[in-house]
């Protein structure tokens, strides 16, 4: 991985370069972006976020990117963050509240990461869901029909042939791009036709990717 690539997800987490089914997500991340400038509550905080779903939601009306056409009786599974439902054979429809980060842009900032580095399992953005007052984001995704179980080894040398060396457990860090890629267990990355597909993943930025572009 070289430096170049490095200012390459630059360009995409800035809304500069172009990542499959990336324009709606850069969109909102840069609002939201724009919106942070005046405020004074520091990040991380509860505080925060409950700002940033509040102009996150302004905006979701003025773009009209509420989605009322979720059939629930399609329910797959749950996890922490989200919730799956078949959309057909080919997609799922995922509802992720980002309860893995601490703020909506670091949310949206992972979804082009993983578009960035695993396109073949892409997210796009559809819109956004409310269940009982609480903010979900809807995005669709290829449906991935496993057919063997995945090797947690395997996933550990494929990353490693890419920069990442194994922290603890699932979970991986990329020193010269500064990612962080977490819980990479056999239900977040299957196996078909002994290809690995990484459908659920959580990247964190580091203070050491933004260090090269805030000098």
């Amino acid at each position: 991985m070289s430096n170049s690539f490095k200012n390459h997800l630059y360009a995409v987490i800035s809304g500069k370069s172009e990542v499959r089914h990336g324009k709606v997500i850069q969109a909102i991340a840069n609002h939201l972006r724009k919106s942070q400038r005046t405020s004074t509550t520091p990040k991380g905080s509860k505080h925060f976020k409950e700002q940033e779903r509040q102009e996150l939601a302004t905006y979701i009306t003025e773009k009209q990117l509420w989605v009322n056409h979720i059939d629930f009786n399609q329910y797959v599974s749950e996890g922490a963050e989200q919730k799956v439902y078949l959309q057909n054979q080919k997609s799922v429809f995922k509802l992720n509240d980002s309860i893995y980060y601490n703020s909506w842009e670091d949310y949206l900032h992972n979804l082009l990461l993983h578009n960035t580095f695993f396109e073949d399992t892409a997210y796009q953005l559809i819109g956004f869901h409310t269940v009982d007052d609480n903010l979900f984001a809807v995005v669709e995704q290829p449906f991935v029909e496993v057919t063997s179980t995945t090797n947690l080894e395997q996933i550990r040398e494929f990353l490693l042939s890419n920069g990442f060396t194994n922290t603890r457990n699932n979970d991986y860090y990329n020193q010269e791009l500064g990612l962080i890629l977490e819980d990479l267990h056999d239900e977040n990355v299957l196996t078909k036709d002994d290809l690995l597909y990484f459908i659920d993943t959580v990247f964190y930025l580091t203070d050491e990717f933004w260090m090269d572009f805030h000098n």
